[in-house]
């Protein structure tokens, strides 16, 4: 009873709370994060929910998650949470097969410009859509959106059937679906950015550990 309870204080034993963003997914953060620990701590029961960044920062606070992975670090008023930044990732351009995109070597803005384009808009309050005509404006190339979809996977069918272009998260790549192709877009300003959060005071071996999964 006491190692149990030596195990349980230092979280070799119990349960642990885990949110995520999507990105974190496709990066494979999570399922690296997971197999490294499921070898160590077998006994460790973790549960995962997928969340926004902002309700992962909350559950933080409230106690109710133990770690997140989220798209921005915690704001000012967010003291007590802590974060790391444990990936940044570019984003590329999708483009449909046959597409007259696809013949030219390297993509410049003017290339884009008009084009018909889809984009992630996960929420009505969503500010992923502001954000991405701000940089492509930045960039020198209005485009026109036409379709916004729940997530990139989505988009990436939608570009597969011919109905526009998309940018995406570069691990996304391996995931398309067959008839995308993907570019470089190396002057484009945007990327996907992900941060491990944690509680500042907790000082359990698991937690840190997990940071140590996640950061590998």
């Amino acid at each position: 009873m006491e190692e149990f309870g030596r195990n349980l204080a230092s979280g070799a034993v119990g349960r642990l709370a885990i949110g995520y963003v999507e990105g974190a997914v496709h990066a494979g953060l999570v399922a690296g994060m997971l197999r490294q620990f499921r070898r160590e701590r077998p006994q460790l029961h973790l549960s995962l929910m997928s969340l926004r960044s902002a309700a992962q920062l909350e559950g933080l606070r409230q106690r109710t998650l133990d770690l997140g992975l989220v798209y921005s670090p915690p704001p000012a008023d967010y003291p007590e949470i802590a974060s790391v930044l444990v990936r940044r990732e570019p984003l590329v351009l999708a483009i449909p097969e046959g597409d007259a995109l696809t013949a030219v070597a390297d993509i410049s803005p003017h290339h884009l410009d008009g084009r018909t384009w889809i984009t992630v808009v996960r929420q009505p309050a969503d500010t992923n859509r502001g954000q991405f005509l701000a940089a492509c404006i930045e960039a020198g190339f209005v485009p026109d959106i036409a379709y916004e979809t729940a997530d990139p996977l989505t988009s990436l069918g939608l570009v597969s059937a011919g109905l526009g272009l998309a940018t995406v998260q570069e691990s996304l790549r391996s995931a398309a679906p067959p008839g995308v192709v993907f570019r470089d877009l190396p002057w484009f300003k945007r990327s996907v950015a992900i941060y491990l959060a944690w509680r500042r005071q907790d000082k359990r071996a698991v937690i840190g550990d997990l940071r140590k999964a996640v950061g590998q």
